[in-house]
């Protein structure tokens, strides 16, 4: 089966957010996330990536450009709406880890926001997800921004000079 890495299309958007749905069954917050995010796509305040395999998508990224999306909550040095935008909520599939799939999807992150005329990228991890952070650090982003506490848990934020 092919893969591709590529900005999602809305229909593309609805199967990944269905899927997330379901993969949280009971968990209202993922419906209310869907809302947000179909409206920030919509509104090109973010652009969410797909790791397709064929046509069904296992995969997702999202680049975050304004600072009004409720992920950045205004902090305007992870997303300034000019020069620097944030990557979140990276997600594969379990049957589709550890096989790049991720990484292949953040250079297309990365290449879209250089062509949308953005300088630099973000991005954070939970502290205890070590091997998390040694990804993002082998990926180059290794300029300490900020960390700050969230839904209980230690999150620390790098950059990337693209």
């Amino acid at each position: 089966m092919e893969y591709f890495y590529k900005k999602a299309s809305s229909e593309e958007l609805e199967r990944i957010w269905e899927k997330n749905i379901a993969a949280n069954r009971g968990d209202k917050r993922w419906k209310i996330w869907k809302k947000e995010m179909l409206a920030d796509n919509l509104a090109n305040r973010v652009a969410t990536f797909v790791v397709l395999r064929g046509n069904d998508p296992v995969g997702e990224g999202t680049l975050l450009f304004s600072p009004a999306c409720q992920a950045i909550r205004g902090r305007k040095t992870l997303c300034d709406g000019r020069k620097t935008a944030n990557i979140n909520a990276l997600r594969i599939e379990k049957a589709f880890e550890n096989q790049g799939h991720i990484s292949k999807l953040v250079h297309q992150m990365e290449v879209y926001a250089a062509e949308c005329g953005y300088d630099y990228l973000t991005i954070g991890v939970e502290a205890k997800e070590t091997r998390n952070l040694g990804i993002y650090l082998h990926w180059g982003y290794a300029e300490f921004v900020m960390s700050e506490e969230e839904d209980g848990e230690l999150v620390l934020y790098f950059r990337k000079k693209l």
